[in-house]
């Protein structure tokens, strides 16, 4: 009979964890999805201002080059973020 018991607790608790599981999947698609964001932001603004740095101390135009580049890794940026919009809807 004890056997029994432990086999209905078990059932159950698999039953249980079960219906859990689709809330524990979407948080972790979530989290997937933020930090792919933010990684991808990252990375835009670093390579923007890595190759304004670069190109402004090459030309001797600090830090002009610096500006028009982090503009163009903040565009770059908001440009990711609206296709990763588009792909998950």
């Amino acid at each position: 009979m004890s056997g029994s018991n432990n086999n209905k607790r078990l059932s159950h608790d698999m039953a249980k964890n079960a219906r859990k599981a689709p809330q524990q999947n979407e948080f972790g698609k979530a989290m997937a999805h933020f930090f792919q964001i933010s990684v991808s932001i990252i990375a835009c603004l670093a390579v923007g201002v890595f190759i304004g740095w670069l190109l402004d101390r090459w030309l001797g135009t600090t830090p002009w080059l610096m500006f028009v580049c982090t503009f163009l890794g903040v565009c770059a940026a908001f440009k990711s973020i609206f296709d990763f919009a588009k792909k998950i809807r």
